[in-house]
């Protein structure tokens, strides 16, 4: 048992993707090793990865795997024996195909490889033996292939071998491999390329060209000695982190590096000996928006952009290079030079940007195609401008839809500018910028910025009212939408980003506790898109719940986005919800209602954990389902008999049976008290009123027959049901809560 070292020497791989190709190639070998039974006791794993090269480190690694013993059923103990307890001649046959010829010594042969078994019902023979164990060269030359077929590719390159003839597929050209279990090379073969001892360090700072690695433990020393690399990702990465630390504290004035991982894992993925140089630019270039020279220099250089103590760009930057040169200077200014004409382009999109007003660009948006079955974004403006009026007049009356209505104009405006053609990841935060240009007010410009808010997960919500009243739009107007004409989302495929666009909608009615009811301003969304929603057939992902009917179009317009655009969302706020550690079951009780003002759902759900914790939950929550079975049997006649005008009024004179009188009286004493409890918003207080119905309610069920033959009996009983399971499920259905 030896450790092991499995080593790829490629060209530069995709930064972006090598810190989970790395721990993808090492975790796939581990598991595919530890499948062949090769390895030992604590075996552990290490993984490297940079640049050009993707290790493991496996501690612990047999030469061969253990011997296993192998079962073979042979035949029922009837058919194997004859009546004198002698093999038969079936025996005999198949125990020849398993090998053994030597008849002489059968029996003896029978007695150490046959053992007798029994499935309870019946007798046979199994075959016993120890297959042979397989060793390391077999099972790693397995397991690399299969490391390698797992590994999360972005793009495929394929290339020519050496030989000029064969070509194979990888994520980059491959250059040599090495494997060695302890000090010894296993003998194993892919892409091309045969095991070996040998690679290459950094392709400057290496003490030579080839590398010999010794042994599978003095890999990462003499690669970071001998190579000048630093193999392992974590490990450079916090080199990173230091030396970045370092060189901002050497400034002064309490200026920090910008705080972004995706940025500093690209940087860790680019270079292999990290070394950090400091850097500046113009103080002139701090005129145009910090956001635009921020984007500048992490997307095109990868610089760290540096900031002063209350978080405002400074006209300094550090650079991490993979080089360390003797004389740092030009480095230094080659990079001041390049990001100098970068930072000069950006102060040009800007001064071009605000020579054409903002509202004067809201035209041409119709020129520019938002999706082939939903028109233009000018359409679209339009459309999320008439939802917003919608939500800013039930939010703030007049003032509030006319801000809504002026931010919900201007916030696609800037998709046509310079600067956000440039950078696509500024729109938004460039419309604000030009509408405080423009003189436009604070609330609408930063409205202008925030209606794409949330734009993940913890990400922050619109920072004023107005702002909310866009966001809620455009998510709506973008669910309706996508809903009406079938873009659903299915399994893992999201493309327009409907579930992120649902939970936004979700925290904002929550968070800002927003008295909106979310069919209402869903079904305000729908009625706004009037027959632009179509859809060419019949719908691949829903299950609509009514008809087609045929609009001016002259296609299928959907009469259900609404009720589908709503199950999405309570879909969406179910799984919220139980991630936030409320159970299945409360989740359900409450939800199921379809409680309108999302914003009370925290309290609906605190209000039921309470009520799961008295003695008399689980038998008014049984008892609450043996109503719903019985009136869902009868909902037929309750419906054709409400659509007669009938009431359902309880008759107390044909209360014959005392149990039924005093489940009466006790109800019209219970039910007013939890009528204003839920009325005034004290949802405990509400369901915590019921639990004196439970003596009541269980000597009903024990006593009275609801289903009598007598027709008017028995409508006044179900009567009498039909209140109690009002009364019960006000605050939540809890008859979910059964069990």
């Amino acid at each position: 048992m030896k450790n092991l070292l499995v080593e790829l020497l490629v060209e530069e791989l995709p930064p972006k993707a090598l810190k989970k190709l790395g721990l993808t190639f090492g975790n796939e070998l581990f598991k595919a090793i530890e499948s062949r039974d090769l390895l030992g006791t604590g075996a552990t794993l290490t993984s490297y990865a940079s640049s050009r090269r993707l290790a493991a480190h496996i501690s612990n690694v047999l030469e061969i795997s253990s011997p296993k013993e192998c079962r073979t059923k042979l035949m029922p103990i009837s058919v194997a024996l004859d009546s004198g307890g002698k093999p038969t001649p079936t025996l005999i046959k198949k125990m020849m195909s398993l090998g053994y010829h030597d008849q002489v010594n059968f029996e003896r042969i029978l007695k150490e490889r046959v053992i007798l078994e029994s499935d309870g019902k019946n007798e046979f023979l199994v075959h016993v033996d120890m297959a042979p164990g397989n060793p390391l060269q077999v099972g790693l030359q397995e397991a690399l292939q299969d490391s390698l077929d797992n590994l999360p590719i972005p793009k495929v390159m394929t290339y020519q071998l050496t030989d000029g003839w064969s070509s194979v597929q990888f994520v980059r050209p491959a250059h040599a491999l090495i494997a060695l279990h302890g000090s010894e090379i296993v003998p194993v073969s892919v892409l091309g390329l045969t095991a070996g001892r040998e690679t290459q360090g950094h392709r400057f700072e290496a003490s030579s060209q080839t590398l010999e690695i010794r042994d599978a433990d003095s890999y990462e020393a003499q690669m970071e000695n001998e190579g000048a690399v630093i193999p392992s990702f974590e490990k450079r990465r916090a080199e990173i982190v230091r030396q970045l630390a370092d060189a901002a504290a050497k400034m002064g004035g309490g200026v920090k590096p910008i705080a972004d991982d995706a940025l500093l894992d690209e940087v860790t993925a680019l270079v292999e000996l990290p070394n950090v140089f400091a850097g500046k630019f113009d103080a002139a270039f701090l005129e145009v928006p910090q956001e635009c020279l921020i984007l500048t220099m992490k997307a095109n250089q990868k610089y760290f952009p540096l900031l002063d103590a209350n978080g405002k760009l400074t006209n300094r930057f550090l650079i991490v290079s993979n080089i360390r040169p003797a004389d740092t200077s030009l480095v230094i200014s080659g990079n001041e030079r390049v990001l100098r004409a970068r930072l000069a382009d950006a102060r040009f999109f800007f001064d071009q940007d605000r020579k054409k007003p903002l509202d004067s660009r809201v035209l041409d948006l119709a020129k520019v195609v938002y999706h082939n079955r939903l028109g233009s974004q000018g359409e679209r403006v339009q459309r999320v401008q008439a939802i917003a009026r919608a939500i800013g007049q039930q939010l703030g009356g007049d003032a509030l839809a006319l801000q809504a209505d002026q931010a919900a104009l201007l916030a696609k405006a800037d998709l046509l500018t310079d600067m956000v053609n440039e950078f696509p990841e500024l729109q938004g935060i460039m419309g604000r910028y030009y509408a405080q240009h423009d003189g436009v007010s604070n609330d609408v410009a930063y409205a202008i910025e925030d209606h794409y808010k949330p734009r993940f997960a913890g990400d922050e919500l619109p920072r004023n009212m107005v702002g909310i009243c866009v966001a809620l739009a455009d998510k709506l107007e973008t669910l309706v939408g996508m809903f009406g004409i079938g873009q659903t989302p299915t399994g893992d495929k999201d493309p327009f980003a409907l579930r992120r666009h649902a939970l936004g909608v979700i925290r904002m009615l929550i968070e800002n506790e927003l008295p909106l009811e979310l069919e209402g301003i869903i079904k305000t969304a729908r009625e706004i898109f009037g027959d632009r929603i179509f859809i060419s057939g019949a719908l691949p992902s829903i299950k609509p719940k009514g008809t087609f009917a045929v609009g001016s179009v002259g296609t299928l317009i959907n009469p259900n986005v609404a009720d589908l655009t709503s199950d999405f969302i309570y879909e969406r706020l179910a799984g919220l919800l139980k991630e936030q550690g409320y159970s299945a079951q409360e989740v359900d009780a409450v939800l199921s209602l379809r409680p309108q003002f999302i914003n009370d759902v925290a309290k609906r759900l605190a209000a039921v954990h309470a009520f799961a914790a008295l003695p008399e939950a689980a038998a008014l929550a049984a008892a609450n389902k043996r109503v719903g079975n019985i009136l869902k049997k009868t909902e037929g006649d309750f419906a054709l008999r409400q659509a007669q005008g009938e009431r359902f009024e309880i008759d107390t004179g044909l209360l014959q049976e005392p149990a039924e009188q005093a489940l009466h009286q006790v109800l019209s004493r219970i039910a007013p008290k939890a009528e204003a409890a839920f009325a005034a918003g004290d949802y405990t207080a509400s369901l915590q009123a019921l639990a004196a119905l439970k003596e009541p309610v269980d000597t009903f069920f024990d006593k009275v027959m609801v289903n009598t033959e007598d027709d008017k009996l028995r409508a006044n009983r179900l009567a009498l049901l039909l209140q109690l399971q009002q009364a019960m499920n006000r605050v939540a259905d809890i008859s979910k809560l059964a069990t």
